[in-house]
């Protein structure tokens, strides 16, 4: 009987098509020899699930690439087969196994490990697409816009790999995948114990460098598991002075910002020390905008927003080459600060004054008898997560899609903990981020509970973080201005927060659970959200 070393699990469908499996690359002329006695045929039918469909190809590791049909969920996967099991195939399933463990967006889902002595496979998810590699053999160096975009999701992917404390250890453009519909995600983790957190962190700039240049930066002694390879699979060295040191991207092409060069130089650079994956995601989701926004300036070169001083850089803190801000700036900043602060010792010295409004780009023309505002109604909330910054058990955070489907009878709920309603002691909260999409005036938020005696805050912040559960601890600092006072041991089950200023405007908001409610039972404290709702123009 086969023996399964992983749980089936489901995931996000995304990835590449052949690349997607082994360590993304094609069979090699010197790929390692296997035995294949008894190899599988088209038609066969492994553990009872997995019908084989067609052969593909043999990967970088000699192991077999199938794709086959899961006969029971009727979806797509993938196989990969190493000949024999046992043993030899331990790397291989040990790596399945703790890939099953991180779900996120930006990674290949792997759904079962099996061994069977003779032979061992792992199923993974199907999806159609090309690897960065492959992409840019066809198309060349990629824009400065998709590049970031592609460094993103790749950051953000290991950021999850790395708040597991696990280490993802194969990055280089074989891995990368993009799928047809442009999505991104990374594939095929190592578990042999030789890298580390740090050398997937630069790898995301040999990454970064290879979609702006076309050249792998590692040459002939790159990272571990980064490997340019040989034959087809090849990577185009970088360009290199007499000494061997490589050319910056904006040295090998125009129109590379500098900003996003210097980035990049950094994560290569040994000297300094690199940020942590989830900073670096935070730093590239916030760079990561559509070109026709403020990405880009009406005319010259690319403009990020570090720039401008309104958002200073996650990576501020962590060295390296970063943008200043203008000493013009600092003096803007100041005036403004100085104007305000006049503005309110004024007020302060007579209680009986009232602050003047002053017209805004919202505001009614002067002159206009009767101001108008815009309707009240339901606000769309286009993004939804579950942030618990002190848990790693990314199980709970499942589901919090439930919370804005319209169904009060179905939503997200925490898990059940003993000793108290505090989670027992083990964390201070968990919370629900919203993304309203744009900023808006909101009038109210509401929260339908699946029972009474729960105690929850509701935070605002401006600061717009990746999707990633690894940013969670960055969410919740940042997320400081309480909206209205915090339901404490509260008696119902709809929480209705009204304490929005009116002239400020918002989007992202979290509703932030301090205590659970414990159950009927009396086993136990638990809470289910079962809807959000919010108000606003």
């Amino acid at each position: 009987m086969p023996s399964s070393t992983g749980p089936s699990i489901d995931t996000i469908t995304e990835g590449g098509r052949v690349t997607q499996v082994g360590e993304g690359q094609e069979a090699e002329e010197n790929a390692p020899p296997v035995m294949t006695f008894g190899a599988p045929t088209a038609g066969e039918v492994l553990a009872e699930r997995y019908e084989l469909v067609e052969h593909i190809n043999n990967d970088s590791a000699g192991r077999l690439v199938w794709r086959g049909v899961d006969v029971v969920l009727r979806r797509p996967v993938a196989v990969v087969l190493r000949y024999p099991g046992g043993d030899s195939a331990t790397e291989m399933l040990q790596a399945a196994v703790a890939a099953s463990r991180v779900i996120h967006p930006n990674l290949v889902g792997v759904y079962d490990a099996i061994d069977e002595a003779d032979r061992a496979y792992v199923v993974r998810e199907w999806v159609d697409g090309h690897s960065l590699r492959e992409l840019v053999a066809v198309d060349g160096a990629l824009d400065p816009v998709r590049a970031t975009a592609i460094g993103n999701a790749v950051a953000s992917a290991l950021a999850a790999v790395h708040a597991t404390g696990m280490v993802h250890g194969n990055v280089h453009p074989g891995t990368v995948m993009i799928s047809d519909d442009g999505r991104v995600v990374l594939a095929d983790a190592r578990t042999d114990g030789a890298d580390s957190q740090e050398t997937d962190i630069r790898a995301v700039g040999g990454v970064l460098y290879f979609a702006l240049t076309g050249h792998w930066p590692h040459g002939e002694a790159p990272l571990h598991g980064a490997t340019a390879g040989h034959g087809r699979a090849a990577l185009p060295d970088a360009v290199r002075d007499a000494s061997g040191s490589i050319a910056a991207p904006r040295q090998v092409r125009a129109g590379v910002p500098a900003y996003l060069d210097d980035l990049t130089m950094d994560l290569l650079d040994p000297e300094i020390a690199p940020p942590s994956s989830d900073v670096l995601a935070a730093e590239l989701g916030r760079l990561d905008v559509p070109a026709d926004e403020h990405f880009l300036e009406q005319a010259g070169p690319l403009r990020f927003t570090a720039d401008t001083g309104e958002e200073p850089s996650p990576l501020a803190s962590a060295g390296g080459r970063k943008v200043a801000l203008g000493i013009a700036g600092l003096l803007a900043v100041a005036l403004v600060g100085l104007l305000v602060g006049i503005s309110v010792l004024g007020d302060d010295k007579d209680p009986k004054t009232k602050p003047v409004a002053r017209p805004s780009s919202s505001a009614p023309a002067a002159g206009d008898a009767t101001p108008t505002s815009a309707p009240v109604r339901k606000l769309t909330i286009q993004d939804v997560r579950i942030i618990d910054p002190d848990s790693r058990d990314r199980a709970e955070v499942r589901n919090a899609e439930k919370v804005i489907d319209g169904d009060e009878n179905e939503g997200w709920e925490t898990q059940s903990y003993r000793n108290n309603g505090k989670f027992g002691g083990l964390k201070k909260g968990m919370g629900i981020w919203i993304d309203l999409g744009a900023p808006h005036t909101v009038k109210s938020l509401q929260a339908t509970l699946s029972s009474t005696g729960a105690s929850a805050e509701l935070f605002a912040g401006t600061a717009e973080f990746p999707s990633s559960s690894s940013g969670d601890k960055q969410l919740v600092a940042a997320y400081s201005t309480r909206i209205g006072q915090p339901f404490e041991d509260h008696d119902g089950t709809k929480m209705a927060f009204n304490g929005f200023d009116p002239e400020r405007k918002y989007q992202y908001l979290l509703f932030w659970i301090t205590e659970l409610p414990q159950k009927d039972s009396g086993d136990g404290w638990k809470l289910g959200v079962q809807e959000i709702t919010v108000q606003g123009s």
